[in-house]
């Protein structure tokens, strides 16, 4: 009859400790892709950004030479993503093309201009930087003028920002909910072993000796929750990162690894203080009262 009660404790101890493994492994799984969403959020705005393109269209007295040197200081410049230089006849016939009409033709002359496109960096795509910097290029003694799409980039900037706001706040919400989430499971594991608890220090144990082992216990089962959690979130950069090969997921290495240093580092941090004060409650409960 013993020997049945101790099997059924065990099989029961054990139950418990895979509801928490599975409680924290799928808590810390969704952490981790609300992580790698905030991540890949500035990752995607930048991509977005860096598509915005300033056309520099050149003076028709512009030598060969002054254009290029004027391509090579762009390309030299901190706010350059890209250059290209666009000629004025490619330009006429590629807009024949699309429209269908030869105009160069019909009025006898090219009226378009050489232009180079300018692509920046994302961190210089705002309205204020864009203005200035197209103040400063018209200055240019081979620049005739510079045209961009400042309504587009101030509804970039404007929707962009507010898009990475919320999906900051979400990441932050769901990272809370996830840490109740952990705490109750580890209460719960702990409430079962309360009678336990009781009975050591009514044998005379003190309060650090009879947190340790939960304590101990809790943290292993922790990592093994977060281990389980980095291989789901692994997988799943693999597929997003196979079918969406744009958002480039694996070239930030070092962004990759804080996340799943966090990961452990949450479920280790969690583990531990909830389990010190799971188990300091039932130590300062009175015999009478754990029932």
């Amino acid at each position: 009859m013993a020997a049945s009660f101790e099997t059924y404790q065990k099989r029961r101890l054990r139950s418990s400790y895979i509801s928490v493994v599975i409680s924290i492994s799928m808590v810390l799984f969704m952490v981790g892709i609300f992580g790698l969403l905030v991540i890949n959020t500035k990752k995607g705005s930048d991509i977005i950004k860096e598509k915005v393109t300033l056309s520099l269209f050149l003076k028709n007295s512009a030598s060969q030479e002054s254009i290029k040197k004027l391509q090579k200081d762009l390309e030299k410049s901190t706010y350059t993503k890209s250059v290209s230089y666009i000629n004025k006849s490619d330009a006429a016939k590629e807009l024949a093309d699309a429209t269908g009409e030869d105009f160069v033709e019909f009025l006898g002359y090219n009226p378009l201009q050489n232009a180079i496109n300018l692509r920046l960096k994302a961190a210089f795509v705002t309205t204020e930087r864009v203005d200035s910097l197209a103040t400063i290029l018209k200055q240019i003694s081979s620049v005739d003028d510079v045209n961009y799409d400042k309504p587009l980039i101030k509804m970039l900037t404007n929707n962009l920002s507010k898009i990475s706001f919320w999906i900051l706040v979400l990441s932050v919400f769901f990272t809370l909910i996830s840490i109740l989430i952990i705490n109750s499971s580890i209460r719960l594991s702990i409430y079962s072993k309360r009678f336990t608890i009781k009975t050591m220090q009514m044998a005379g144990a003190t309060k650090d000796f009879i947190r340790r082992p939960f304590i101990l216990q809790s943290i292993k089962l922790g990592l093994i929750g977060a281990f389980i959690a980095n291989f789901g979130l692994s997988i799943s950069i693999y597929y997003i990162n196979k079918n969406l090969p744009i958002l480039n997921l694996l070239d930030d290495k070092f962004l990759l690894f804080l996340l799943y240093l966090g990961i452990f580092a949450l479920s280790v941090f969690m583990s531990w203080i909830s389990t010190f004060f799971a188990a300091q409650r039932f130590l300062n409960l009175r015999t009478n009262d754990i029932y």
